[in-house]
C-alpha cells in the first residue's frame, strides 16, 4: 500500500483508539469528548508525538521508513496547519496504519506512548 492509503487506515484506527481511551476515562458528554479528542488527534498533536517517538529512539529504522513514506506522499496541507506539521501528521498516521495491519500490539503501544506524552505536555 502507498503511504496515503496507510495514513487513511491509520487515521481511522488512531481516532478510534483515542475515542475509546476517552470513554474509558468515564467521559460521557459528547461535546467534552470532542474537545478532549482534538488534543490528541490534531495534526499538531500527531506531529508532536512522532517527533517524540523519533527523538527518544522509540521507533525502529523500519518504522521511520514507513513514517517517511506517508510524510513524503502527503499533499499540500490544510489551511489551519503549516505544511511541515501536516506532512509529519500524515507520516504518523501511515506508521499507525501499517502497524495496525501488521502488528496491532505495536500500534497500540505507540498510541499509548503518544497519549501519555500529550497528557503530560498539556495536563
Amino acid at each position: 500500500m502507498n503511504g496515503l492509503t496507510l495514513a487513511y487506515i491509520g487515521d481511522a484506527y488512531y481516532e478510534l483508539s483515542i475515542r475509546m481511551y476517552l470513554i474509558n476515562q468515564k467521559m460521557t458528554n459528547v461535546n467534552d469528548l470532542h474537545k478532549k479528542a482534538i488534543r490528541f488527534t490534531s495534526g499538531k498533536a500527531q506531529a508532536i508525538i512522532i517527533n517524540h517517538l523519533m527523538d527518544e529512539n522509540i521507533i525502529s529504522e523500519q518504522e521511520i521508513e514507513t513514517f517517511k513514506r506517508g510524510r513524503n506522499n502527503s499533499g499540500p496541507g490544510r489551511k489551519n496547519i503549516d505544511a511541515q506539521t501536516y506532512h509529519y501528521a500524515t507520516g504518523f498516521e501511515a506508521l499507525i496504519g501499517l502497524l495496525y495491519l501488521n502488528n496491532k500490539t505495536r500500534a497500540d503501544e505507540l498510541i499509548k506512548i503518544g497519549i501519555d506524552y500529550i497528557e503530560k505536555a498539556t495536563g
